[in-house]
C-alpha cells in the first residue's frame, strides 16, 4: 500500500494536474461572477423600455389624433430620457393606480399632471419639480354686466325687497286717506278694495310729485295726511331711488368673481376629490362636484354656474382650445403646488433625471414647449 501511495506521489497522473487546475481557478471565476452579478443589480440598464404610467391630462399629457401620447410632461421626458437613448412604454392608467404602481416599482416613472404632497412623498419618490403653479378660477367671457345682469337686477331678491317695502308703505299711506275720505269724497269709494286702490293711487302720484289732480282729499284729516306725505316724499324718493339703485349695482356685481373670496357668493363648481375641492373645503365655500373639468366648464358655458376652480394651467389650456369665445382664466393662482416626476422608492434614476431636468426647464425651447400647449399668460 505504501508503495501504491508513493508512486502517485511520484508520478501523478493527467487526470489529477487537470483537476488541480480547475481548483485553482474556481477563486478567480467565482469572484469574476460575483463582480458582474453587483454591477448589474445596482446599475441601470440603458438597453431597456422604461416603464412609464401616465393618464389623460391635457396640456401636461394627452393621445394625439394618432394615439401618439403627447404634452408638456411627455415631451420633457422624452427629451430628458433621449440623451441616454432610452425608449419609453407608456400605460395610461388612473390617479390611484399611477400612484399605487410607482410606490410598489411597478412603473419606472410616473409622468403627467403629478402635483407634489406629503403624503405622495412618503410613499415614493419625486424627481425636482419641473412646473410650478397654483389652482386658478374660470369665469364666463363677459360677467361685467349688460343687459342680462340687468334685467336678473329686476327679479333679484334685494331689488324685490326695496319694492315691497315701498308698495307697503303706500299702501297704509292710501289706506290713511282713504279712511278719512271714504264717507264725504266720492273719489275715494265707501268699497274697501276700490277705495283702498284709489287711495293708493293718489299716494303714488303723490310721491313722485306727479300729481294728475284726479283725486284729492276734502277733508281736514285728509288733507293733513296729504300735507304731510307731500313733505315727506320729497325726503323718500330720494331715499327709495338710492335703494333701487344700490340694489341693482349689488347684484350686477354679484355675479363677477374677481379673487378667491368671491367664490361664497356665487355657483362654484370643481372636480370631484380633487386638490381644488379639499381647498374649497377648507374655506368652507359651497360647490357642485364634476366628474371632469370638462364637463364643469362646459355648464359654466350653458350660464348654470359663476366660476370654475381648478388647476390653473389646466383651466387655461381647455379654456384656450374649447371655451375661448365664452370663458377666460383669472390672472391669479392660489394654493401654490409642484409638478414633478414619479419615481419608485430608491430608484437608481433619480439623480441622473434631476440633472436633466435642470437643463431641459430652462432656455427657449421649455419656453416654447409651454407656450405651444397654455398659449400666452
Amino acid at each position: 500500500m505504501r508503495s501504491v501511495i508513493l508512486f502517485f506521489r511520484r508520478r501523478p497522473g493527467p487526470g489529477l494536474a487537470l483537476l488541480a487546475a480547475l481548483a485553482g481557478m474556481l477563486p478567480f471565476a467565482t469572484a469574476t461572477a460575483t463582480a458582474t452579478a453587483t454591477a448589474t443589480a445596482t446599475a441601470p440598464a440603458d438597453d431597456r423600455s422604461l416603464r412609464v404610467a401616465t393618464r389623460e391630462v391635457p396640456p401636461f399629457a394627452y393621445r394625439d389624433a394618432q394615439g401618439a401620447w403627447r404634452g408638456i410632461a411627455i415631451e420633457l421626458w422624452e427629451r430628458v430620457t433621449a440623451d441616454d437613448g432610452l425608449r419609453s412604454d407608456y400605460t395610461a392608467v388612473g390617479l390611484d393606480e399611477m400612484l399605487r404602481g410607482t410606490e410598489r416599482g411597478e412603473f419606472d416613472a410616473a409622468v403627467g399632471a403629478l402635483s407634489v404632497t406629503p403624503e405622495r412623498e412618503a410613499a415614493f419618490d419625486f424627481s425636482h419639480a419641473f412646473y410650478r403653479t397654483g389652482l386658478g378660477i374660470a369665469v364666463p367671457l363677459d360677467d361685467s354686466g349688460g343687459w342680462w345682469a340687468f334685467l336678473r337686477g329686476l327679479v333679484s331678491p334685494r331689488f324685490l325687497g326695496v319694492v315691497a317695502a315701498l308698495l307697503v308703505l303706500l299702501t297704509l299711506i292710501g289706506a290713511l286717506v282713504w279712511w278719512f275720505e271714504r264717507r264725504r269724497n266720492a273719489q275715494f269709494p265707501d268699497d274697501p278694495v276700490r277705495g283702498i286702490g284709489a287711495g293708493l293711487w293718489w299716494s303714488s302720484v303723490t310721491m313722485t310729485t306727479v300729481g294728475y289732480g284726479d283725486k284729492a282729499p276734502t277733508t281736514l284729516a285728509g288733507r293733513v295726511v296729504g300735507w304731510l306725505w307731500m313733505f315727506a316724499s320729497v325726503i323718500l324718493i330720494s331715499t327709495v331711488t338710492a335703494s333701487l339703485t344700490t340694489a341693482l349695482t349689488l347684484d350686477a356685481l354679484s355675479d363677477k368673481v374677481s379673487d378667491e373670496d368671491d367664490l361664497a357668493r356665487v355657483r362654484t363648481a370643481t372636480v370631484a376629490d380633487s386638490t381644488s375641492a379639499r381647498r374649497l373645503q377648507r374655506k368652507g365655500i359651497a360647490y357642485t362636484a364634476f366628474d371632469d373639468v370638462g364637463a364643469a366648464l362646459q355648464a359654466l358655458a350653458r350660464g348654470e354656474l359663476d366660476a370654475v376652480v381648478y388647476d390653473r394651467p389646466l383651466l387655461r389650456y381647455r379654456v384656450r382650445t374649447a371655451f375661448a369665445d365664452r370663458l377666460r382664466v383669472l390672472d391669479l393662482t392660489f394654493e401654490p403646488q409642484d409638478y414633478a416626476i414619479g419615481l419608485p422608492p430608491g430608484s437608481p434614476w433619480r439623480e441622473t433625471v434631476n440633472r436633466k431636468l435642470l437643463t431641459h426647464t430652462r432656455g427657449d425651447a421649455w419656453e416654447a414647449l409651454l407656450v405651444r400647449h397654455l398659449g400666452e399668460d
